[in-house]
Order: structure tokens, then C-alpha cells, then sequence
């Protein structure tokens, strides 16, 4: 883990997959098999460049990289569905998060999620997962302009819950999120998703970073480098 000094904090915004829920191999697994509908293979490159980005810039990058002409609408609902279909199967909140999720429930602290997943997905996501009345608000980018790497979803998840956004604090596992944390002026601890060296360069901004992933990652670290205000 790289620290620095402890950062004040009135609010905790969680990205959802790899950050809260242990989802990535699922979501790889589904887009994998909806883009190879298009001829699309999905390597290393294409893997990242996908990470942390709504659903509808994946939608997107098929119409206006691939030439796809389908209804967007059609297209997302179609890839959210591939993705639920092995969800269901064993989504489970990581571990740690679980544990932090009591500790700041506890302190009484407000919760929003802010993810580019669908609403949809987002939704049945959290009920499956047992924590949905854990957060006051999840926003999904499909309600916002843009999705991340821009600010929007968590100016309005800070919004919805009342909370100025330089007294929020995000925890993030990709690149596009840690930049539209910080964007948005909101302080932002990042656990990476793909640990390979070299890490991209926003990782290197957050406030504190654990380079090694999940797998290092532990509440009472997390803890120890927040203030409450």
C-alpha cells in the first residue's frame, strides 16, 4: 500500500464491479462472448481500455469503431443479459469490503455507489449481494451525460446524497474511475483491478494507492487513512 496523510472525510462513493463486488471475471467472461457476436476478440489492450467505463461507451465503441448499427437500447440489454445470466450463478461483495461496509455503517457515515454498469444491472446486483440498504443512492452513467472517465455519475451520486463533493471520498479499481474521481474534486483511494505492471498513469494520482490489489487490501488500512469531518 502507498499512504500519505490521512484524508477528511464526510461521505464514502463506491465504484461497483472489482471495486465492491467480485464481478470482473463475470463481466470478461460476458462481453467476451457478446463482442465475438461482432468478430471483436478481447486481449489485454481491449480489456483495459474497457475497464471502468459504462456499459453504454463499450455500446458505443461498437457502433462507431465496428460499424454496428443495431439499436443501442437493444444492444446494451442484450450484453447486461449475457452478464446476469452468469451473475446469478455466485456474485459474492468482497470480503474486506464487507467488513468495511459494517465499520462505516457503524460510524454512521452516508454511502452512494457510482458505477457505468446499467441501473438494471446495478439494481439487481446489489439485492443479490444482500447490501442494497446499505447505500442511500446508486447511480449508474446511463443517467448521467457521460460516463467515466468523466466526473458526472459521481457529482450526482454526491448530489442525491447531499454531500458537497470535496467532502466525499471514492473508492475506485480502474483507471477511467480514479480520473473521473478526481475530476470531479473528490478524493479517491484506488485498489486496481489488473496489477501489471506498469500500473497507468491516474493510479499514480490517487490518494492512496494499493498497487498489489484486492488481495492487500484490508478495512483497518482504509480506515487508518480517513478523518471523519
Amino acid at each position: 500500500m502507498r499512504t500519505a496523510d490521512a484524508v477528511s472525510c464526510s461521505a464514502v462513493l463506491f465504484d461497483l464491479d472489482g471495486t465492491l463486488i467480485d464481478s470482473e471475471p463475470n463481466y470478461q467472461a460476458a462481453d467476451g462472448r457478446f463482442l465475438a457476436e461482432y468478430g471483436i476478440p478481447v486481449d489485454e489492450d481491449l480489456r483495459r481500455r474497457m475497464l471502468g467505463r459504462g456499459s453504454d461507451e463499450i455500446i458505443r465503441m461498437l457502433r462507431d469503431e465496428h460499424g454496428v448499427t443495431e439499436d443501442p437500447a437493444a444492444l446494451l440489454y442484450r450484453k447486461d443479459d449475457y452478464y446476469l445470466e452468469l451473475a446469478r450463478g455466485g456474485t459474492r461483495v468482497f470480503p474486506e469490503m464487507l467488513r468495511l461496509l459494517d465499520i462505516l455503517g457503524d460510524m454512521g457515515l452516508p454511502l452512494a455507489v457510482a458505477s457505468g454498469s446499467s441501473l438494471r444491472v446495478i439494481r439487481e446486483m446489489l439485492e443479490l449481494c444482500g447490501i442494497r440498504d446499505r447505500f442511500l443512492a446508486a447511480v449508474s452513467s446511463e443517467e448521467t451525460p457521460r460516463g467515466k472517465p468523466a466526473p458526472d455519475v459521481f457529482l450526482e451520486a454526491a448530489r442525491r446524497i447531499g454531500v458537497p463533493p470535496g467532502s466525499c471520498l471514492a473508492l475506485e479499481d480502474s483507471a477511467a474511475g480514479v480520473e473521473a474521481a478526481l475530476a470531479a474534486g473528490i478524493r479517491v483511494f484506488a485498489i486496481p483491478t489488473i496489477i501489471t505492471p506498469p500500473l497507468p498513469e491516474p493510479f499514480h494520482r490517487a490518494h492512496r494507492l494499493w498497487p498489489q490489489g484486492m488481495r492487500s487490501f484490508r478495512a483497518e488500512d482504509f480506515l487508518a487513512g480517513v478523518r471523519r469531518t
